[in-house]
């Protein structure tokens, strides 16, 4: 079980582990043991408080979604125990940044007189700098 911000409990019934061989170190063992761990979430499986969360969450890891289900692998460690909380970990943190409310609506606004005078006075010396580059012309 797998808690997460705004009250949202992901079971044990959502969460799907396959566990396969890793690659990098190991030492004797690394041909022998399932290290490497894959957990996939059912997102249509939580429990959700509100219709908006789940709608901001669908379309937030829309990119990372099969079918509904997001998966996160982890093999940077030997032991499958520690790729396991690696993993869970991991997958806490996609979700709990995808309920988060959306910030605070930017504001437009324009350049300063001073800023586009410093900007065209710029333009105007780098201008200057490759004019004096380029190979006299022929008299």
């Amino acid at each position: 079980m797998l808690e997460l911000r705004g009250g949202v409990v992901v079971p044990d019934d959502a969460l799907a582990w396959r566990f396969s061989r890793s690659g990098g170190p190991g030492g004797q063992s690394v041909n022998t043991t399932d290290s490497r761990v894959e957990l996939s979430v059912d997102l249509a499986r939580i429990p959700w408080s509100s219709s908006t969360q789940q709608d901001r969450v669908l379309e937030r890891l829309r990119p990372r979604l099969r079918d509904g289900v997001l998966t996160v692998t982890a093999s940077e460690y030997r032991s499958q125990l520690r790729n396991r909380e690696a993993a869970l970990v991991r997958v806490g943190a996609l979700l709990d940044e995808a309920l988060a409310p959306p910030g605070p609506v930017r504001r437009a606004t324009r350049p300063s007189k001073a800023s586009r005078a410093r900007r065209t006075q710029a333009e105007r010396q780098r201008r200057a700098t490759k004019q004096l580059r380029q190979r006299p012309p022929h008299a």
